[in-house]
């Protein structure tokens, strides 16, 4: 909170700066979505404020004051974190317009007087607007900001303020438009190069970070792929039984919630993979976080089960089932996608033997699980049809050599193949 002196009445009042908040630990700049209030509404401490879109989800923020709202940052705007979007202070509209209009923690000086036709004093229009007559017109700063872009003209307007001084709400009650929003797609006719009618739709901003940031993965992570087949034969037997077995309505454990399992306890047997090279040294992770991929309505999330190496098979399997839900419906939040130390990422629903998968940075590494099925291998001496299933490790370099994720690739094996061992 900053002490703010009235342009008004000179008295003193408090206000404080809202700001873009960091809701992700991978958070670098927001996207205003949808206010929850409006200018000049109350607002009470703990009460929802905004709607924020980031990189990996959009949720409600709160309010951590009480007070009127000022909304400085409009629907739409993109802005980085640490950014103001809205000031809160003492119910005083000329307070709250002098506050979103400069910069919080500097007080606003007092009024210079100017004569008024009665011979009394009057407090100065700050900044006036100019009339294309040459004459001066007395407005807020945020009534000419809303002006210029609602194309409303100051000229034609009275103001309601002290001393006919145009306030926001004269600017609103002049039946302006709401503010703009770009349209998703354009189209642009013709036939260049055979291709028909091109229509380009603009990514949004989770899209548009996803492709940021793999983009800024490949080209900065020193990376190479290990790859394993694993005989599932056991485990899915193993499976087929709890699913005969399970009452009504009881989540019965996937083949990814055991690979997610597997992949729990060699990290914390191998805690080198479960770690991160950020800004030139190494980081190690006393918890073992998994992140799984999951796709949402034409975006990719990344969900985490925090200390799965510590989490029974259900658990892990009740756990993944929920956030997965909460990413397809839409309401995931930034602190169940973050704090991940690997990532695991199945395309095997969809018939894919095997792919490489690209790291999430800066994860040391991600393990890419392809389908189950039944193929011909060698089991005890005897060529026969077994469940077998590709396991594809991405690593960074400069945190795991070849023989460092070799052995973590080959003890997720060896957990996955003696799937009693999950159990515990």
């Amino acid at each position: 909170m900053r002490r703010w002196r009235s342009l008004v009445t000179g008295s003193e009042h408090r206000v404080a700066e809202i700001v873009m908040p960091r809701l992700s630990d991978s958070m670098e700049e927001g996207t205003i979505v949808r206010w929850l209030k409006r200018d000049g509404d109350e607002v009470a401490r703990g009460e929802e404020l905004v709607e924020i879109e980031t990189d990996k989800a959009t949720m409600a923020y709160e309010s951590d004051t009480a007070g009127t709202l000022q909304i400085t940052a409009q629907e739409g705007a993109t802005l980085p974190v640490g950014a103001k979007i809205a000031v809160i202070g003492d119910d005083d509209p000329e307070l709250s317009e002098a506050a979103a209009s400069a910069e919080v923690g500097v007080e606003v000086p007092e009024p210079a007087a100017t004569p008024a036709a009665d011979g009394e004093t009057a407090p100065a229009a700050s900044a006036p607007a100019t009339r294309r007559s040459g004459e001066r017109v007395k407005a807020s700063p945020i009534a000419r900001r809303i002006a210029g872009e609602t194309g409303v003209d100051l000229d034609s307007l009275s103001g309601s303020g002290p001393g006919g001084r145009i306030v926001k709400a004269d600017v609103e009650g002049a039946g302006t438009a709401a503010s703009a929003t770009p349209p998703a797609a354009t189209t642009s006719g013709g036939e260049a190069s055979g291709r028909g009618t091109v229509t380009a739709t603009e990514p949004t901003r989770t899209q548009a970070l996803i492709a940021r940031r793999m983009a800024e993965s490949r080209a900065t992570v020193p990376s190479f792929t290990l790859q394993i087949s694993v005989d599932m034969t056991t485990a899915t037997t193993l499976r087929a039984e709890l699913k005969a077995s399970a009452g009504e309505g009881q989540a019965v454990p996937t083949i990814n919630d055991m690979v997610v399992k597997a992949s729990a306890l060699a990290l914390r047997e191998q805690p080198q993979a479960n770690g991160a090279w950020r800004d030139g040294h190494f980081e190690h992770y006393s918890r073992v976080n998994i992140g799984v991929a999951v796709a949402g309505a034409g975006t990719l999330v990344v969900p985490t089960v925090f200390d799965a190496d510590t989490k029974t098979l259900a658990e892990i399997s009740a756990e993944s089932g929920a956030l997965a839900g909460s990413v397809r419906s839409g309401t995931i939040t930034p602190p169940q996608t973050s704090g991940g130390t690997f990532t695991v990422s199945n395309l095997g629903m969809f018939g894919v033997r095997s792919f490489e998968a690209v790291i999430n940075t800066p994860q040391a590494a991600i393990l890419a699980v392809g389908a189950v099925e039944q193929r011909p291998a060698v089991h005890e001496g005897e060529i026969e049809a077994r469940m077998l299933m590709e396991l594809t490790l991405a690593c960074d370099h400069r945190i795991l050599y070849g023989a460092d994720g070799a052995k973590l690739l080959a003890r997720i094996k060896a957990l996955l193949e003696a799937p009693l061992s999950l159990a515990s």
